[in-house]
């Protein structure tokens, strides 16, 4: 029994252990174990609270069938089944009653399960799962491909009905892991090409076909990798106990493998399959090598801010997989070298765009982050994007997505362009600045909100950027945006006591939220930011509202606890500003994420540093990547949890500002100004 199968039985019934003699509570550990080396509730649950019950749907290019009832219910389930119709169910597709099963039942690999692994799954789902009484759901295929006797035919054609014979040539850990992928995990019947009657053109390395074992194939949309000898055992072995390693992230079904299966494998199996997996000779010799994949490099692309695709991904992507590509060390993958970017086949790269992501939960990582759909981009945008990350970090040079493709794809997947939820603006995209006779100075006003610490470091004085708070360079609605913004300016300004200019505006941030020195007046960078702004103003009048402007207002009778507001610090805001607010830094020290109080941050002059105003920017706007709110998961957090937060956070220490005697002279002062 693998080593640590005794310590994964909390899903058992409690008193399991009590109503079963000690050889069958062994058995019972033994199956459950290889119930998740098969993810046999990944397939076979529809309705979370009815596990193994089957009803999940599950599309094949003929139509749709479901998942059978594996519970040992008598009438509807399997409970009546012998230990001989059960092996020959799972080895042959051949039910009780002499029906055949079609093999998205991936029964071909699991005709190479040893006996003993057989006997132990069939306790275990006899003695230890619940009964539950649903009856099958029928067919919805058309003639012929409704005819169960075809697979009759089909088994006589392509069913190998042998168990695994191990190799005597080779290791004991690389008979293990082959027996774990060719047999129970059935790896390839997502990863192995199909022929003409939907088989797995082979199902092992060994024989003419041996080469095509595992190199690859698309599934209900999503690129299954091609797994021959792409990482180490350790990097596979990382991968399917926490859904992600240095190359990327799981995605698409790898997510529900990972969750319900692999994460509960015991280390030494993890390492077998790597073994395995790692021996088998690429499928492409152009392949780029594993060892350039996973170096950071913290190289930002020439074409960043000179092509629509860079000024696309910037805009959109950049927050979390950084403008080098690098991602975030535990919560976004990186890209170069990511494989989904390498890969030939861009149907996982264009599904995400369309339809979203959400990481493993896994007990490693329980912290699932998601990206949310960018459906609402068009075809165009969405394949500019792709392929600029493609050639920028994928090695993808040739062979660009098309906008028709993305919209072949969005039509299959049913994902219509959509506006996004929130405050109603069509956020402007950072790619038509190109089309400008003045976008050097856009560009530059653009980069200057992105990139002020590194670009101005005489004036900026801790880790923060314009964008901190002007989320997407100032494009994401109730993310303080620029849309509009110009036209309310010159205005009266009650902390100044007096009518300021934007330039005054702007030159306000610097020694408050930047904790640093203002711009002189007049200058090449003060003249590119305002025509930055000046750009993003649209059809917006004077006295006019701008949908989705500023940041909302939040209700000041709500009364702070700052205990609780600590909790969810540590919750929701920690992984990201790090545990005691000092923000998260490259490898090689730049900013990724500012730090929230300390001398790095925002002083107490700052809009930031008042507990209400704080709070109305994080209930629209944090956590990110929480959920698919367009374009950043951002929000979620409930009225009083971010006031909370907000308190908690705005008074840790934090820098003095030395000019606030001089705040609001004429005007009363808010009562959660920090002065």
């Amino acid at each position: 029994m693998p080593a640590s199968v005794a310590s994964l039985s909390d899903d058992l019934p409690s008193d399991f252990s009590d109503a079963l003699d000690a050889t069958t509570r062994e058995q019972v550990l033994r199956g459950r174990y290889v119930a998740r080396l098969g993810d046999c509730v990944a397939c076979h649950t529809h309705d979370k609270g009815k596990p193994m019950a089957g009803g999940l749907a599950l599309e094949t290019p003929f139509g749709k069938l479901y998942s059978t009832n594996i519970t040992p219910d008598r009438q509807t389930g399997i409970g009546q089944y012998s230990f001989a119709q059960f092996d020959r169910v799972m080895r042959e597709g051949v039910t009780a009653d002499g029906r055949h099963l079609y093999p998205a039942m991936p029964y071909p690999s699991y005709a190479k399960m040893s006996e003993e692994d057989m006997r132990a799954l069939y306790v275990y789902l006899m003695q230890a799962v619940k009964p539950v009484t649903l009856p099958n759901r029928p067919l919805e295929m058309s003639f012929p491909f409704n005819q169960r006797w075809g697979m009759a035919l089909w088994n006589m054609a392509f069913l190998q009905r042998s168990a695994f014979e191990p190799d005597p040539a080779r290791s004991a850990q690389w008979n293990r892991g082959a027996y774990i992928v060719q047999g129970p995990g059935h790896c390839g019947a997502c990863h192995t090409p199909r022929g003409i009657g939907m088989q797995e053109k082979t199902m092992s390395e060994s024989g003419s076909n041996g080469p095509l074992f595992l190199s690859g194939e698309t599934v209900e949309h999503w690129r299954a990798l091609d797994l021959r000898g792409r990482w180490r055992p350790e990097d596979v072995a990382g991968l399917l106990r926490t859904g992600s390693n240095r190359f990327g992230t799981v995605a698409g079904n790898m997510v529900d493998v990972v969750q319900h299966s692999t994460q509960y494998l015991s280390n030494e199996d993890l390492l077998a399959v790597g073994t395995y997996l790692a021996s088998l000779s690429p499928a492409s010799p152009q392949r780029p090598s594993p060892a350039v994949a996973a170096t950071v490099t913290s190289t930002v692309p020439a074409e960043l801010y000179s092509t629509r695709g860079g000024l696309g991904y910037l805009q959109f992507c950049a927050t979390c997989h950084r403008s080098d590509g690098n991602g975030v060390q535990d919560l976004f993958p990186p890209l170069a070298g990511n494989p989904t970017l390498q890969s030939d086949e861009p149907s996982s790269l264009i599904h995400i765009m369309l339809t979203g992501w959400r990481a493993a939960r896994t007990h490693a990582q329980p912290k699932a982050m998601s990206m949310p759909a960018f459906s609402a981009l068009s075809d165009g945008e969405i394949a500019e994007i792709l392929n600029f990350a493609r050639a920028s970090w994928g090695g993808r040079q040739q062979g660009n997505i098309s906008a028709h493709q993305v919209a072949r794809l969005r039509s299959e997947l049913g994902t219509p362009q959509q506006r996004p939820e929130g405050p109603r603006f069509e956020a402007p995209r950072l790619a038509d600045m190109l089309k400008e006779k003045n976008s050097p100075q856009l560009i530059r006003g653009a980069r200057l909100n992105i990139e002020t610490g590194r670009l101005l470091p005489q004036h900026v004085g801790n880790g923060l950027n314009c964008a901190s708070c002007h989320l997407n360079a100032g494009t994401v609605g109730g993310g303080s945006p620029y849309v509009g913004v110009s036209a309310a300016f010159p205005s009266y300004a009650a902390r100044a006591g007096r009518v300021i200019t934007l330039e005054d505006r702007i030159n306000g941030c610097f020694p408050r939220s930047m904790n640093g020195k203002p711009l002189p007046p007049g200058s090449q960078d003060m003249q590119a930011m305002l025509a930055y702004i000046e750009w993003m103003r649209r059809d917006a009048q004077p006295g006019g509202k701008v949908p989705g402007r500023g940041i909302g207002k939040i209700d000041h009778n709500l009364k702070p606890d700052p205990v609780n507001g600590e909790r969810i610090y540590r919750a929701q805001c920690a992984a990201c500003h790090g545990p005691q607010g000092e923000g998260i830094r490259s490898r090689d020290g730049q900013w990724i994420y500012p730090a929230l109080w300390g001398e790095e941050s925002f002083n107490i002059g700052a809009g930031m540093a008042r507990t209400y105003t704080a709070a109305a920017f994080v209930k629209r706007n944090m956590p990110i990547a929480l959920h698919d709110r367009f374009p950043l998961g951002q929000g979620g957090l409930s009225d009083q949890d971010a006031v909370d937060v907000a308190e908690f956070f705005t008074h840790q220490p934090r820098p003095d500002f030395a000019l606030k005697s001089k705040d609001w002279p004429r005007d009363k002062k808010p009562a959660d100004a920090r002065y």
